[in-house]
């Protein structure tokens, strides 16, 4: 345990994954000590429904409780559940597009038929809605997985998104707050700079955030906003302060993966970095297992305050009642 830690009842302050189908050996000892908060499923984790909701057993198996696993299943180019067992879904902005005035509900529904799929397989947590407002220069790998460019409309689609979800039992992660839409850099290859000022960024770009601060989990944007400070959000106290304060977010904190080529500094570093400035939760993805254990150690246990907020995002996961699947689709398919 790390020398900071807390008492060991409290969640490992991580967000980890698995190298493949199954659980090695050395995966399941190491989860088994590590404690994770929660887990995160890739391509590489899933082949059919059957062996997903096998993975998703054996991860629970190895905490000895319920914990949190969370998948990327937005629809278009991020959704790692593909057909033919799972719906093929256009991109978020295309749909939004389809449906025009009709876009909050189209949403609601795209997103309760998704949570029913992640649901059957034992996923319950979904990295949704993505609430960044799309600008003039947005990059390219962030447009079409927005849902417009007015913070008000966002904000209203982001929380049919969200409303989709929790009725559908599987907890949203808003995303990437305080706000990806003036990045004009892909953060998974290059640490992206935003220029605006705060009050320029409170009024568009933090806006759907606050709309939406009630939800149960957010993830960090590796941007630096340089109107705030020269540290990328993730790793930054001023902005975390700002996501408390401001945004008004009180939910759990998770950071975008670090492994991402945004961050500079060895990979505990950046661990230990993005919780000393507030994040309550490390995710860390696509990296080797001895990578894996030195990030759970340098992330040791949640803090209190991380802890109550963690118990308190697992209470919004409901057990849904039936729905009728069929119905849903024609029902959406009816708005497009």
């Amino acid at each position: 345990m790390h020398p900071g830690g807390h008492a060991v009842s409290h969640f490992g302050a991580t967000i980890l994954d698995a190298g493949g189908m199954r659980l090695s050996a050395e995966e399941k000892a190491f989860f088994r000590e590590a404690d994770p908060f929660g887990f995160i499923l890739f391509g590489r984790n899933i082949e059919s429904p059957a062996q997903v909701r096998a993975l998703c057993d054996e991860m629970r198996e190895t905490v000895g409780r319920e914990a949190v696993i969370t998948i990327d299943q937005e629809g278009g180019r991020v959704q790692r559940l593909r057909p033919p067992d799972w719906t093929d879904w256009v991109p978020p902005l295309e749909e939004v597009r389809r449906a025009g005035a009709q876009a909050p509900e189209a949403m609601r529904l795209r997103y309760r038929i998704m949570a029913a799929e992640l649901r059957a397989l034992g996923i319950d947590s979904n990295c949704a809605p993505l609430v960044d407002v799309i600008a003039p220069d947005t990059h390219e790998f962030l447009t079409d997985r927005c849902y417009g460019d007015s913070p008000e409309e966002v904000a209203r689609i982001g929380r049919a998104v969200a409303n989709g979800l929790l009725e559908g039992g599987v907890l949203p992660v808003m995303k990437h707050i305080p706000g990806h839409g003036r990045a004009t850099s892909d953060s998974h290859l290059d640490l992206p700079f935003v220029t605006a000022p705060l009050e320029a960024l409170k009024a568009r770009d933090f806006a759907p955030f606050a709309a939406l601060a009630d939800l149960p989990m957010a993830m960090t944007a590796h941007v630096v906003y340089e109107g705030c400070d020269d540290r990328p959000a993730t790793v930054s106290a001023r902005m975390v302060g700002l996501i408390r304060e401001v945004i008004g977010f009180d939910g759990l904190l998770m950071t975008d993966d670090i492994s991402m080529k945004a961050l500079d500094g060895s990979l505990p570093e950046i661990a230990r970095g993005s919780l000393d400035a507030g994040c309550d939760v490390v995710l860390l993805c696509n990296a080797a297992l001895e990578d894996r254990r030195a990030v759970a150690d340098a992330a040791g246990r949640m803090t209190p305050a991380a802890q109550a907020r963690a118990e308190t995002a697992l209470k919004a996961r409901i057990t849904p009642g039936e729905v009728d699947i069929s119905a849903l689709t024609a029902k959406l398919g009816q708005l497009k």
